[in-house]
């Protein structure tokens, strides 16, 4: 499954901003996965806090090939010692199994976050130990399939915004009123950022002063 946007999205992104619009065309479509399983989703969004993609996948396949399926059951199944030797913190440990104890118990609905306007959506799961903005925006972002998510607190997006529009800096004010330019189709604005902040214009450098 990957996330699907077409003409419409370009079409308006490109008539909002020519910087934007100009880069789309040059990078062309971007095929990024998404993932169905709202659940399994929260758990790996968990593992992969302020580690990179790699170590992400790497433990996230530890974790497959203990359990098979990734639910409240297996993961419960498994004691605190045997989900931190897959990789993890014990801290990620403790997020996962509360987590895991909360929709098992049916104190948590996972599957009602479908329902739920993106504000809600991040209201009710950064209510939840560990899960913060950022977290709930990948989530809303790669599984939820939201279709107007741009991350402040996103390091790369914030990049890829100071390359495209030559700025040293993005401040809050100067962030949103990007965001706004983009909406409703901020979520396919953020896969250009990010492509820009990776170098898919290599003449793009980040104008940010350089820390001494």
């Amino acid at each position: 499954m990957v996330f699907q946007y077409g003409s419409e999205e370009i079409d308006y992104l490109s008539s909002r901003d020519k910087k934007l619009g100009e880069a789309i065309a040059r990078i062309g479509h971007i095929t990024r996965a998404a993932e169905a399983d709202l659940f399994s989703s929260v758990i790996r969004h968990i593992i992969g806090q302020q580690i990179s993609t790699s170590a992400q996948s790497t433990v996230w396949n530890r974790l497959i090939s203990l359990v098979g399926t990734v639910n409240a059951q297996t993961l419960l199944a498994l004691s605190r010692e045997e989900l931190q030797r897959i990789g993890t913190s014990f801290r990620k440990v403790d997020y996962i199994l509360d987590f895991s104890q909360r929709v098992h118990q049916g104190t948590f609905d996972v599957e009602g976050l479908w329902d739920l306007p993106d504000e809600r959506v991040i209201k009710e799961l950064t209510a939840l130990k560990g899960i913060g903005v950022w977290t709930v925006e990948m989530i809303m972002m790669f599984c939820m399939r939201r279709p107007d998510v741009v991350s402040y607190g996103d390091l790369a997006i914030l990049r890829g915004m100071r390359m495209l529009y030559r700025h040293p800096k993005i401040d809050r004010q100067m962030f949103d009123k990007y965001r706004q330019r983009y909406s409703p189709h901020g979520t396919v604005a953020s896969l250009y950022l990010w492509a820009i902040a990776g170098g898919a214009l290599s003449e793009l450098t980040d104008p940010a002063p350089r820390k001494k």
